[in-house]
């Protein structure tokens, strides 16, 4: 029998997090993070890391469990997710899997079974710098002739995602499609409801707007200088995020303050499109407002009656 788990997902600055805490306390709930940056200690402002307040007493599984130096895949992810997942429903409790990367939630809930091949540093390298010095469209133009379905689902913009794809083709023999319908064949032991948070793009707009102000009020640019006195630098992975690689080149001089400040909101205000655009292409959403008044007795409302229900998709 398939078990029961609840998902929260939408773009960046909807309160994903806040719902979640509440659903758990009113249901019995443990809150998984599906959020590439947070499972990184150190990083907490940039991260928008739950504080131990916000999480309200309710235990939180994926956060602070990696050294910002160490590297991180969505397969790492999917292996440790189930494992948390495992843990609380053995308790009985409720997974509440929350956070705004969609690869993360997707790959976990369909149950994804990622090929297990040696990485090819030298071929990933070769690609970055082709990319560097050619162009992502180069490259994304490529994985387009191999992989028309996987180039669809990934912006030409996003390198380290294209480049991945290439690599896995060239190592494997298998496009990322394919390896992804072979992943399937396996059903997945989760049975989810999912909820997605939304908003009207100009209120979205200014709550990311604010939550940057905040971040920068909070310590945001200190924050980064200590994980550069860390040894940590603008080229490793958990540095790309939205907030730490822009705050790395105002350090390095290359900007001023303010800019860096605009860059970040820019930054995540396309990063909430992309969200979005990636959402909204899953029909199993419902989709609430973030704004709502009674956006908390709705969520509430579906989740109750879908663990009410008999167990098929709600």
């Amino acid at each position: 029998m398939k078990q029961k788990i609840v998902v929260i997902a939408g773009p960046t600055a909807t309160g994903k997090t806040r719902l979640a805490v509440l659903l758990a306390k009113r249901f019995g709930g443990e809150v998984i993070s599906a959020d590439s940056m947070q499972i990184y200690r150190y990083m907490d402002i940039g991260s928008a890391k739950p504080t131990e307040e916000e999480m309200d007493g309710v235990p939180h599984w994926m956060i602070d469990t990696l050294e910002p130096t160490e590297p991180f895949s969505v397969a790492q992810y999917v292996v440790q997710a189930k494992k948390a997942a495992d843990d609380i429903l053995s308790r009985g409790r409720l997974p509440i899997l929350a956070g705004g990367t969609g690869l993360y939630i997707s790959s976990f809930v369909d149950n994804i079974r990622f090929t297990q091949s040696e990485t090819d540093f030298a071929l990933r390298n070769m690609l970055l710098g082709e990319a560097e010095q050619k162009g992502p469209q180069v490259l994304y133009d490529r994985l387009f002739k191999v992989d028309p379905q996987a180039a669809e689902k990934i912006h030409p913009n996003n390198v380290k995602r294209v480049v991945r794809a290439l690599e896995l083709y060239e190592t494997t023999g298998l496009t990322l499609t394919q390896q992804n319908e072979r992943s399937k064949a396996e059903p997945s032991p989760y049975l989810p409801v999912f909820l997605a948070l939304g908003a009207d793009r100009e209120v979205l707009y200014e709550r990311i707007n604010r939550r940057v102000d905040q971040m920068e009020a909070a310590g945001l640019i200190g924050e980064v200088r200590r994980l550069r006195q860390m040894g940590l630098t603008k080229e490793m992975q958990s540095m790309q995020g939205i907030g730490y690689k822009e705050v790395f080149a105002y350090l390095d001089g290359e900007m001023s303050r303010e800019d860096c400040l605009q860059w970040i909101k820019k930054n995540s205000r396309n990063y909430a499109k992309r969200q979005l655009t990636w959402f909204r292409r899953e029909e199993r959403y419902h989709w609430l407002c973030c704004t709502d008044e009674d956006l908390d007795e709705k969520a509430a409302g579906l989740v109750a009656k879908f663990l009410s229900a008999p167990d098929t998709d709600v």
